[in-house]
């Protein structure tokens, strides 16, 4: 296990010297948060802390299946996850199909009142069952949805800069993106309101490497604006476990399939 610490000393590059292109910077470190392994699996503990200090937990199990198992791809996939505890959110599922040419389909299964819900495309920068961190922060956020340049690269670090082409549809004005150079895993970004004031700020907190893949295994969501905070902690992360297409669908919704998510 090791922790990665940001650097603060900044030196410019011109892009005309870059060994790697912005394109291949923002696709290496969409596969590195996104896509390590054919497949995986992760125990998940979060932690929400109010603005007040006050602290909730969700526990949940995740499973990823790529659709095309390709260690360079960086297409379509399909998210499967399931909250343990605490009671009031047991047996509640988030499932995601990601198109990478397409409008995600998400679906929320509500057990509480036997209740499927379609999640829209204009819900997915919302609270994700009501943490810091956002629907579309668990499976991604598409990179064509954004224009990327290079703003600083240091010794360790690609610094990004990420303006949505779409300003209509979400709630910030531009992100900053640091991405760590040997693994490509962004490990810090930073969201900036339509005044250009910093309001939002991810971070990888650790990072250990598991089935020979460098993996985030805590990570913290901050809201600057409101205060408070939600902290991901994973735990019993595992790839390539060959999980088949089929548990990834309506039906699995209210049948959790048990056997994958021990």
């Amino acid at each position: 296990m090791r922790r990665i610490i940001l650097l603060t000393a900044f030196v410019f590059i011109p892009s005309t010297v870059l060994a790697l292109s912005v394109a291949e910077i923002v696709k290496k470190a969409n596969a590195a948060a996104y896509y390590r392994g054919r497949d995986g699996r992760a125990r998940v503990n979060m932690v929400i802390t109010d603005s007040q200090g006050r602290r909730r937990t969700r526990n949940f199990t995740i499973l990823r299946r790529d659709s095309e198992p390709a260690e360079d791809f960086t297409g379509d996939q399909k998210f499967y996850v399931y909250f343990n505890r605490p009671a009031d959110v047991r047996k509640t599922v988030f499932m995601v199909w990601k198109h990478v040419n397409a409008d995600d389909d998400r679906w929320l299964y509500l057990p509480a009142l036997d209740l499927v819900k379609r999640i829209a495309a204009s819900d997915v920068r919302t609270s994700f069952v009501g943490s810091h961190f956002y629907y579309e922060d668990v499976s991604g956020r598409n990179p064509a949805a954004d224009k990327h340049t290079l703003l600083e690269e240091t010794k360790n670090y690609y610094v990004l800069k990420s303006v949505p082409k779409d300003p209509g549809s979400v709630e910030f004005s531009y992100y900053k993106t640091w991405i760590h150079k040997k693994t490509f895993i962004p490990v810090k970004t930073e969201y900036y309101d339509k005044s250009g004031k910093l309001y939002r700020k991810y971070q990888a907190l650790k990072v250990e490497t598991i089935d020979g893949y460098p993996t985030v295994v805590q990570a913290e969501m901050q809201d600057l604006a409101a205060g408070g905070k939600t902290t991901l902690s994973y735990m019993q992360v595992k790839y390539n476990l060959n999980l088949p297409e089929s548990i990834f669908s309506e039906r699995y919704l209210r049948n959790p399939p048990i056997k994958y998510l021990r």
